[in-house]
């Protein structure tokens, strides 16, 4: 029987990731060792513009090494991409229902300057889920291990470019919906500006 439910941590998560804490009420254990993989959820996240779905990339400093464990990635802030995220997602979402609601707290992220992405990944998860009113244990991974028997393993299953866990997503409200259609698994705060406290009952 699983004792922990084992994720990685995402940038401003899918409603994916979400969606299988909801589901599987175990302590959440966060791998830390794993080697860091490009184009995964770990340092982008999706949402919905007038022009269509939105990449939002986090820039990571050149390592020497070419693999390295996910704690050890540091944040690049060669050019103003927290100005640049922080635009996208108040043109994106200003007109939501309620983006002024969590707007101060979401600020915070696009003000300070965090030194490695998993720190700055873990304070977005810690702030989402009080939002959501998920009430969840987090602890983490202390060496990397490619199987974790005791655990139920989502390390690889959420990734852009795999099936989504949503398999018949439902439609809510989204501000572009109109011109673009309804996109299902955007980042949690698509769902969150949109349906506010009402959010945890979409799960």
């Amino acid at each position: 029987m699983s004792t922990h439910l084992l994720l990685t941590t995402c940038y401003l998560p899918p409603v994916s990731y979400f969606h299988c804490i909801q589901q599987n009420a175990l302590p959440i254990l966060i791998e830390k060792f794993d080697n860091f993989q490009k184009q995964t959820y770990r340092s982008r996240a999706r949402i919905a513009t007038a022009n269509g779905i939105q990449e939002l990339i986090v820039p990571i400093q050149h390592s020497k090494r070419e693999r390295s464990p996910m704690s050890e990635k540091r944040i690049s802030y060669e050019f103003d991409w927290q100005r640049l995220h922080w635009l996208s997602l108040q043109a994106a979402y200003r007109n939501s229902a309620y983006f002024e609601y969590y707007e101060d707290d979401f600020a915070q992220f696009y003000n300070k300057k965090f030194d490695f992405l998993f720190d700055f990944n873990i304070a977005q998860l810690e702030l989402l889920l009080k939002s959501l009113k998920l009430k969840r244990e987090l602890s983490f991974t202390e060496e990397y291990f490619r199987a974790v028997p005791d655990a139920l393993d989502f390390r690889d299953r959420i990734h852009p470019k795999k099936e989504s866990l949503l398999i018949s997503p439902k439609p809510y409200y989204q501000v572009f919906e109109e011109k673009n259609g309804f996109y299902p698994d955007l980042s949690i705060v698509d769902l969150l500006f949109s349906q506010g406290p009402q959010s945890k009952n979409y799960f």
